[in-house]
């Protein structure tokens, strides 16, 4: 992912570390009705998958084509990809290699624009994916990140 004879890892092409907070209610549609809650997208996959840990970040490669797979669409039929950008070769090589067309991806900025808030990166990036489904009229979103130690996680939202 990362070359060290040609690239350097600085502030200015990693996130930086935030703070934030973000909560996410995930129920039944029974549940949400019955609550007279708004319901703003349909959890349709998820997947996990491992990487070796010394090349942490790829994670993303291997976990949105699991979850893709399991909600029975491909990627050309997403609309808007929000992939964790910790680093900005990180996402690059997963942008390049899943072959996704770039303007779907991370559309209002990723983690380097909006920061990267340990332990509520997740929420936020739903959150983030929701809102623009909502605003664009678009129907599938694909929310992934890579996690420390080589692993990477991926949903497919509707």
């Amino acid at each position: 992912v990362f070359d060290k004879a040609e690239g350097s890892t600085t502030a200015g092409n990693s996130s930086q570390l935030t703070d934030g907070a973000a909560a996410v209610l995930l129920m039944s549609r029974e549940e949400a009705v019955k609550r007279k809650l708004p319901i703003w997208g349909v959890w349709r996959s998820y997947a996990v998958e491992g990487v070796p840990p010394d090349i942490m970040g790829v994670g993303p490669v291997y976990a949105i084509p699991s979850a893709l797979q399991k909600a029975k669409i491909g990627a050309k039929d997403v609309d808007i990809f929000e992939i964790n950008e910790a680093f900005a070769s990180q996402a690059y090589y997963c942008i390049r290699t899943l072959k996704l067309e770039e303007g779907k991806v991370n559309p209002n900025g990723g983690a380097i624009a909006l920061g990267h808030p340990l332990g509520c990166t997740g929420a936020r990036m739903v959150v983030t994916l929701l809102n623009e489904m909502r605003r664009e009229g678009k129907r599938w979103g694909v929310v992934s990140m890579c996690v420390g130690t080589g692993m990477g996680a991926a949903a497919v939202l509707e």
